[in-house]
This record gives structure tokens, C-alpha cells and sequence, in this order.
């Protein structure tokens, strides 16, 4: 499998979102302004996941934005547009695959992976995968969540692979992945110890995380991790103490 240069060695681990009300007090300090959250943010982590994008296509004023905020080392990943994974289920609809470029470009050289995140009710669909896996760009970083078990095959892995595409290692309660690396790097999503995004990882479940990122980076992946458990601000809590277990 070809690797990729721009991601050799790379390790970010970071929260999935930054802009929570809960996390005013927990997280940040109390005198932090809202439009001012994403600059606090970047001086604790180095990338984060951006999910607002899956709900709404940001301007490029917003995006633009976001670049301006954070430093030249900050990574941002990004979750696709709904509209192509729930609504057009991976059929190829070529106005908002160009929407979608146009976004993310703007990002530069602080892009990092773009994450599609597929229905709980959409079932395995080996020939559109690979149809759509043939239309994204070369040389970007691209991960696929799947909420339904059916798609966790070999076939899959392998059209994953073919294309350097990283299964999400997701442990989302509709579909918990296995620990299948596709790619030559690895895209992990944290839902909270339910997978239903609250609660806080026990000591135990972050080593483990530890022990599979350190066994990848031993490989030569890279290794992008999201908490996505932003009830009570336990995401980025977490998050940190995962840095800290790996520093």
C-alpha cells in the first residue's frame, strides 16, 4: 500500500466540535467569549473535527474564518455534508461534490481528513462504494463510518484499502467497528463509553486506545482521534488524558 508522506507519523487527537454551552466552566474558562472559543481551543489541542458542516455547508467567509483562527500546525477534519450521505446515499451528485470542494479547499494546508458518516439504516453497497470512492479526489485523506454492521465485510476493507480509504474505528451503540486498519492511517471516532455521547472512558479503555495507537504509529500510521462525547464537557477531558497517556 503506498504511503502517504504528508501523513507519515502523524498523531492528532482532538474533540469532534469545540463549540458546546456545557463546556463554559468545565473546559473553558469562564471569561472566554464565544466567537473567541475556537482560539482558547487551538492552545490545548492541534485539530479538531469539524461537524457542523454535516448539518450545513459553511460559508466560505466561515470557513475562511476558521483557517485565520488557529495556528499553521492546526489540522482540521471534516464531516461531509448529510445531503451526501443520508440523503443521496453515496450516489454521486455532482453539484454537491463540487460544493463540498470548493469548502474544503479553502482549508489548505490545514485539511485533514474528510469523514463520510453513512445512515444506520443504509445496508452494505459494495458496487456504490467503490463508485464513489473512484470519484473523490487523489491524494486527500478520506474515512467512511458505517452505522450498520452489515458493512464490516473483507470485501469492504479491501475496496477500503484499495483506495488508501481508512475504515472509521467508530464505537457508536448503532454499529461499534472493529479494529480493522485499511489504510496507512487510522481514524478513530470516541461516542462515549455507551456510544450514545456522554459519559466519561475509564482509565482502562484510554489505555487500551494507548496501546492500538502506539501499535499503528510502530506500523508507520498515522492516527487521527475525535472524541465525540461532548456531554458535560467529558470530550475533551478525555482527550487530554489520552495525551497524556501517549506522551
Amino acid at each position: 500500500m503506498p504511503r502517504s508522506k504528508r501523513n507519515e507519523a502523524e498523531l492528532r487527537i482532538g474533540t469532534s466540535g469545540w463549540h458546546y454551552a456545557g463546556w463554559w466552566g468545565p473546559f473553558y474558562p469562564r471569561e472566554v467569549r464565544k466567537k473567541d472559543a475556537l482560539g482558547y481551543y487551538s492552545t490545548r489541542f492541534d485539530s479538531t473535527e469539524l461537524n457542523a458542516p454535516f448539518y450545513r455547508t459553511p460559508t466560505d467567509k466561515a470557513v475562511e474564518t476558521w483557517f485565520d483562527t488557529v495556528p499553521g500546525d492546526f489540522r482540521f477534519a471534516w464531516k461531509a455534508s448529510k445531503f451526501i450521505t443520508h440523503w443521496r446515499r453515496l450516489n454521486i451528485d455532482a453539484h454537491s461534490m463540487e460544493l463540498l470542494d470548493s469548502r474544503v479547499k479553502l482549508l489548505r494546508q490545514k485539511l485533514g481528513p474528510v469523514l463520510f458518516q453513512l445512515p444506520p439504516r443504509m445496508a452494505v453497497n459494495r458496487e456504490r462504494l467503490a463508485r464513489f470512492l473512484d470519484r473523490l479526489p487523489k491524494g486527500r485523506l478520506h474515512t467512511f463510518e458505517f452505522r450498520h454492521p452489515s458493512w464490516y465485510e473483507k470485501p469492504v476493507f479491501e475496496l477500503l484499502s484499495d483506495h488508501n480509504a481508512a475504515l472509521c474505528l467508530s464505537d457508536h451503540a448503532d454499529a461499534p467497528a472493529p479494529l480493522e486498519a485499511t489504510a496507512d492511517w487510522a481514524y478513530v471516532r470516541n461516542h462515549g463509553p455507551s456510544g450514545r455521547y456522554h459519559g466519561s472512558y475509564s482509565d482502562e479503555q484510554l489505555a487500551g486506545w494507548a496501546r492500538n495507537i502506539r501499535k499503528w504509529r510502530r506500523q508507520g500510521r498515522g492516527v487521527w482521534c475525535f472524541f465525540d462525547n461532548d456531554v458535560k464537557s467529558a470530550a475533551p477531558a478525555d482527550a487530554q488524558r489520552l495525551r497524556e497517556l501517549l506522551a
